[in-house]
């Protein structure tokens, strides 16, 4: 057996969000050990004035490279129609993001670990939080359980009713 990383991953989409939701689901476990699905959660556009995004987090195992994990997430990415260029701050339809990779610090292959979002971003560190409470920061030394109860944004979401599989994943409002 090969040795296995435990990732969090970050799923984002505004445009046709259902869709796109879905079709990350179902490639990433086609591919990969997916042991964990936070609850999905409508928010707000951050940082530019759009549609309301889609957001969870998932977990995966994964023998494959940070690299590899990375070439797979951006090219799932653009079959699902993002357009590779765009702003940071605009309409997404698919929006993939390494949160953390194990326990791993600093940029590697390009990618920042762990990423700076969960600590800023209500979107990020609540579904993470739900799915990972007592998995420790690697760099604060405090669970996500622990950061989400300490959190002082003022950024709103919501969790709304979605099903994946014939089975609910986001409890009904």
């Amino acid at each position: 057996m090969s040795f296995a990383a435990t990732v969090y991953l970050g799923i984002g989409s505004n445009v046709d969000r259902e869709r796109h939701v879905l079709a990350a689901l179902n490639a990433l476990s086609e591919r990969y050990e997916l042991f964990a699905v936070s609850s999905v959660y409508e928010s707000e556009s951050v940082g530019f004035d759009g549609s309301p995004f889609y957001n969870l987090v998932v977990g995966i195992r994964t023998g494959e490279s940070i690299a590899t994990l990375s070439r797979f997430l951006k090219g799932l990415e653009v079959e699902n129609g993002r357009r590779p260029g765009m702003p940071k701050f605009s309409p997404r339809t698919l929006d993939l993001d390494i949160l953390t990779y194990d326990d791993r610090v600093g940029v590697i292959d390009g990618v920042e670990l762990p990423r700076g979002e969960i600590l800023t971003n209500a979107f990020v560190l609540r579904p993470l939080a739900e799915i990972a409470p007592a998995v420790e920061h690697p760099q604060k030394n405090r669970t996500y359980q622990q950061l989400w109860a300490e959190y002082t944004g003022d950024q709103k979401l919501w969790p709304i009713p979605f099903s994946w599989q014939g089975r609910a994943i986001s409890p009904r409002p």
